[in-house]
């Protein structure tokens, strides 16, 4: 479907935070593991992105029933056991079920092949493969090497292991939450600074939740002892990233926006975008489960490095196109190798606004009003790029997003929600 929104100013509206997508991907994981009992996943997200991980554990074995808003896991502990030999599991156009699911595959009896989408196979792997491979796999790549669909087997041995997080914190999230597992303790070390952090510590976060502690040495390693998991109750937190649309609807509308379910002192890295737009010129209020922004000045164009914060790049982006000057951003290189290239997607987003953009190896700079604007946005699957072009849209009018469902992959409600608002 295609969406046509129109040009608003001084909105006042108010929306709820979706569940977090990273929450619920970690707390399946976690609860599928863990050694015997039952947890409760409460407002988990149901999206195509967290169903693919749900389905991708259930075909290795794992029990889950939905009971009212509750998911309920059935832990089938550190080994897994389709009853069917090799699986293989397509997890479409979700690096986060395939990179995730990679390292739990090793606890199944039999081989796990990961594949999915065209998009997918087009996304590096290597460097979590080769980390596998020093604690017990063997990979073994089913087209090009480097890039799924990858067949994974052998045990989870563990030991030290070293990671290349260039590309993807979720590299190391991978191994963090199979460590648990593994015959003998794992402990990691970080070959690059790594990009996302903020994702790792919410993965040690949510581990510790299910009883399964990382320690962070002095040295910069992560130690995790192979004691397993023990089942709990988990209520998964509202997303910052989902939320992130909803404020920055305020800053290029003006006016002010309000988003309830969400937890101030979150780990998750997006939580920076309140932040940006305090430094672009939109005053932040927060309360109990509950932040509101507003807007009733000028924006102004801001210098960031946000390496560690790329679901947002396209969304700040968004907002720098209004602002009154350029923004410069570092820190981009790694979001080319996303659900789409997303650097061409801050090119075509910040066009319709009527901005341009100077493309570097590792930056952006967005230069507000040079272009007409207007026009047909095709987000090419991107669900990021379909939501920051809606806040184009509002702030400009004239702009359609084409296939305009992809939302669905993190936040299927989305539509729907500023529809609700009268939007």
């Amino acid at each position: 479907m295609n969406i046509r929104l129109p040009r608003l100013e001084n909105i006042e509206q108010r929306f709820t935070a979706p569940p977090s997508k990273s929450g619920t991907h970690r707390a399946f994981i976690a609860a599928s593991l863990a050694n015997g009992g039952s947890s409760a996943i409460t407002r988990s997200l149901r999206s195509e992105d967290t169903m693919c991980t749900r389905t991708g554990l259930a075909q290795m074995g794992v029990l889950m029933e939905d009971v009212g808003d509750d998911i309920i896991v059935d832990g089938a502990g550190c080994t897994l056991d389709s009853g069917r030999g090799a699986v293989t599991l397509d997890c479409r156009n979700s690096g986060t079920t395939l990179r995730l699911l990679a390292s739990v595959g090793l606890l199944h009896r039999h081989p796990v092949t990961l594949t999915g989408s065209s998009r997918m196979q087009e996304r590096p792997i290597g460097p979590l493969a080769e980390a596998l491979r020093t604690i017990g796999a063997a990979v073994v790549y089913e087209n090009q090497e480097g890039y799924p669909p990858v067949t994974v087997t052998g045990r989870l041995m563990g030991g030290p292991v070293a990671i290349d997080a260039g590309i993807s914190s979720q590299f190391v999230s991978s191994v963090m939450m199979a460590a648990p597992c593994a015959e003998e303790p794992v402990e990691i070390t970080l070959m690059s600074p790594g990009v996302s952090r903020s994702y790792v510590d919410l993965t040690a976060d949510v581990m510790g939740r299910f009883g399964a502690d990382v320690i962070h040495r002095s040295d910069g390693r992560m130690v995790i002892h192979n004691r397993g998991y023990r089942a709990c109750d988990y209520r998964v937190e509202g997303d910052y990233s989902s939320a992130s649309y909803f404020f920055a609807i305020a800053a290029v509308c003006g006016g002010c926006v309000t988003v309830s379910n969400l937890n101030p002192s979150s780990l998750q890295g997006d939580r920076r975008m309140l932040d940006i737009l305090e430094e672009m010129g939109c005053s932040v209020h927060t309360g109990a489960g509950i932040v509101t922004v507003e807007r009733d000045g000028p924006l102004v164009g801001v210098s960031l490095n946000m390496a560690q914060t790329p679901d947002i790049i396209q969304t700040v982006a968004a907002v720098a196109s209004f602002a009154a000057g350029p923004t410069s951003i570092e820190g981009t290189a790694n979001l080319r190798h996303k659900e789409s290239d997303r650097v061409a997607a801050v090119v075509a987003i910040s066009a319709c606004a009527g901005a341009s953009v100077d493309v570097g190896d590792d930056s952006l700079t967005i230069h507000p009003g040079t272009r007409p604007g207007g026009g047909m946005l095709d987000p090419v699957d991107d669900h990021r790029t379909a939501m920051s072009g809606a806040v184009v849209a509002l702030g400009r009018g004239d702009v359609t997003i084409k296939d305009a469902e992809c939302v669905s992959k993190s936040f299927p409600g989305f539509w729907d929600a500023l529809g609700g608002a009268g939007i």
